[in-house]
């Protein structure tokens, strides 16, 4: 069957992010595979005691920002080998609780140095950076507020720089509060993919890995050899690291030695940390792509795994493509099964490719404890498809060079399942990316109802995974919106504002659901009046073609003739010059005699026509067979002509000003809601 032009072009973006997309996927099994097969040694040597600065870049950390430093001053290491600088940015209580925190640390003996710098200026980078400037020690330890190294951790990774070569030592992150919630959970199961597979591979081979910005020792003449820490991408970690492994130095992992981590147990939080990772990315793309393909010290694989690395969130724009295109097709009745005859066998290589190997990566992972983190992997996969919005915008503000705002995520100091957050400074509200969210989640409704109609159920589990992941997305944004004011302060006023401000969060949340739930009965009731109507016409023809018996074909055709004065109502007009119509088109632009709704009305009444002459002629007669013929030509012809309309028919100028209406509702929600912001901002100045 022959594909209109539109249709072609879709169907060519589906199958090029398939592509993509499935390169980028079997590449990650390479990893697990190598992960697991290459294991080079990791000799250690007893180098003593030698001197470590310990940075520790916070902002704004007032729950954790202590625990970390008690826990760094407990660490097993002579104090006078071991200087400590808090690399402080706050502008909120941190900074005394810090102060106070210092000063008795200094008492005991401590090297211990709280820096303000007076601006945020490169944010933790520029803070790094600026600490770099009085550093002046063998090593340079890492970490972030929410780290909390164990008392042995310099003693036993220390003897891992055992070669003059090697730059960097990356410990594996833990999870404190892995059991708190699933979104914590299925965290935990994404970091772990992340450092039991990629970064083990890559350490175990000649494969570029990267630092992941904290629960790491550096050697200081590798961060000065590279150039020291730069400010232009939101992933200062690996930029550094990169750059070191091109000047020849090594960076070794070890995931033996874990440090554990509170995860984000906010959901806006959680998506601002994947937002910067994601944007991050691709612009240490942008900036390094083009230095490591030059580099003839770097090994051919080395070359194409780093371009992999770096460029691996694009997966997230290219899974949105499939998620828009794939209804389009399945309205169009392309064929889309890996085997013609086979349709179970598309979802058997969806899951084969997803899913099931996945589970043998977990069991590999984890040994005898698998199941236990099996268990959440299809929590992990609905929340891998809904962050997809997310991540998309974050490629788009890299791509097209948008400012860099480096946005920490906040922590709570939670470890308990009994801790809380929600009332808690630091607290995030939904964002406008929730919008799309929302957008993408009622399309997939539809999408669900498309694969229905036109008989292709193999894809509902595909539609309604993404689908249910968008949705989770933004009902956690929504149901985990907070506005707590950063700075904290006895003033009633204040308070009464924040009262008002969480009041009216909840009032635009209401709003927000109303509106969904009118744009889904919209959605529902157009699809009912405009795209089903075709689904049984072609239906109808489907049965003239392959009836012999005229009353039967004339009963199909009655059908048919119903459906089209339902269809034909909205359907734009074009008139003559008498005034005359003489189309009725969906495609409102370029429209083609093909999708002319006028012209197929014609000619089911032609076959109508045809149809009551032929039932008076007896079957052995020529002309019988002659008219039974000419209906069945016309009748596959108009069912091609049917499913080239049908993509037209979802963008008709009524539906993309319904459309219109519907997403200028909730950015107004979104506008109202930036202005209460604004307000409170300027009671804080």
């Amino acid at each position: 069957m022959a594909i209109n032009p539109f249709t072609s072009f879709v169907f060519g973006l589906f199958i090029f992010s398939a592509i993509i997309i499935t390169a980028y996927t079997i590449n990650f099994y390479y990893l697990a595979f190598i992960s697991r097969t290459r294991k080079e040694p990791h000799p250690t040597v007893d180098w003593g005691t030698p001197t470590v600065t310990i940075q520790l870049p916070i902002y704004n950390e007032k729950y954790v920002a202590k625990r970390l430093v008690d826990a760094v001053c407990n660490l097993d290491y002579p104090k006078d080998k071991m200087r400590i600088m808090i690399c402080d940015d706050s502008d909120d209580d941190t900074v005394e609780l810090l102060g106070d925190l210092v000063d008795d640390y200094k008492k005991q003996g401590f090297q211990i140095e709280h820096v303000r710098r007076g601006t945020r200026k490169g944010y933790k980078s520029g803070a790094l950076k600026h600490a770099m400037k009085t550093t002046d020690t063998d090593l340079v330890a890492i970490f972030d507020a929410d780290f909390i190294p164990p008392n042995w951790f310099l003693k036993r990774v220390i003897p891992h720089f055992s070669s003059s070569n090697i730059g960097l030592v990356q410990c594996r992150w833990g999870h404190i509060n892995e059991n708190y919630s699933t979104l914590t959970q299925v965290q935990a199961l994404s970091l772990d993919f992340h450092f039991l597979v990629e970064q083990k591979a890559k350490s175990n081979s000649n494969l570029f890995m990267n630092f992941n910005g904290t629960a790491g020792i550096w050697r200081r003449a590798c961060i000065e050899d590279s150039g020291g820490w730069h400010t232009a991408t939101l992933v200062e970690d690996v930029d550094l690291s990169y750059r070191a492994q091109m000047k020849g130095w090594k960076c070794l992992f070890l995931p033996d030695i874990v440090v554990n981590a509170e995860l984000p147990a906010q959901m806006n939080g959680t998506k601002r940390q994947q937002f910067r990772w994601a944007k991050g990315s691709i612009q240490c793309a942008v900036k390094l792509l083009y230095d490591v393909a030059l580099k003839c010290n770097v090994a051919i694989e080395a070359k194409i795994q780093a371009f992999i690395q770096l460029t691996r969130h694009i997966v997230y724009p290219l899974i949105l493509i499939q998620f828009l295109t794939l209804p389009v097709l399945l309205a169009g009745q392309v064929n889309l099964y890996v085997v013609n005859v086979l349709p179970i066998f598309t979802i058997a290589t969806y899951l084969a490719m997803g899913p099931g190997a996945s589970l043998i990566i977990i069991h590999g992972m984890y040994g005898k404890s698998w199941k236990s983190k099996a268990k959440f992997l299809p929590a992990l996969l609905v929340y891998t498809a809904g962050m997809a919005v997310n991540n998309t915008v974050a490629v788009f503000d890299a791509v097209l060079g948008k400012k860099n705002e480096f946005h920490r995520t906040p922590k709570y100091g939670i470890v308990t399942k009994q801790d809380d957050w929600k009332n808690k400074a630091y607290n995030l509200p939904f964002t406008q990316t929730t919008l799309l969210e929302i957008f993408f989640g009622v399309y997939g409704i539809m999408g669900i109802l498309i694969a229905i109609f036109s008989n292709n159920p193999v894809f509902v589990p595909i539609i309604a995974l993404q689908t249910i992941g968008f949705f989770y997305i933004a009902y956690l944004s929504f149901a985990h919106t907070r506005f707590k004011r950063n700075k904290s302060s006895d003033n009633r006023q204040k308070t009464k504002k924040e009262n008002m401000a969480n009041t009216v969060y909840k009032l635009s949340m209401i709003g927000i659901l109303g509106i969904i739930i009118f744009g889904g009965y919209m959605a529902l009731s157009g699809y009912n009046s405009d795209i089903y109507p075709l689904d049984r016409i072609r239906g109808n023809l489907d049965g003239v073609i392959t009836s012999s018996d005229p009353n039967v074909i004339r009963n199909h055709l009655v059908a048919i003739q119903a459906d089209l004065d339902m269809v034909m109502v909205n359907l734009p007009e074009t008139f003559n010059s008498d005034g005359k119509v003489i189309s009725k088109n969906p495609v409102w632009l370029f429209g083609t005699e093909s999708t002319n709704f006028l012209r197929i009305q014609n000619n089911i009444n032609t076959m109508l026509a045809g149809i009551d002459e032929i039932s008076s002629i007896s079957k052995e007669n020529s002309a019988y067979h002659t008219g039974m013929l000419d209906i069945n030509n016309r009748s596959l012809m108009l069912k091609i002509n049917i499913m080239d309309a049908t993509p037209y028919m979802y963008v008709s100028p009524a539906n993309m000003m319904m459309s219109a209406i519907w997403i200028a509702a909730i950015i107004g929600i979104f506008v109202a809601l930036k202005r209460k912001k604004e307000q409170l901002n300027k009671i804080d100045e």
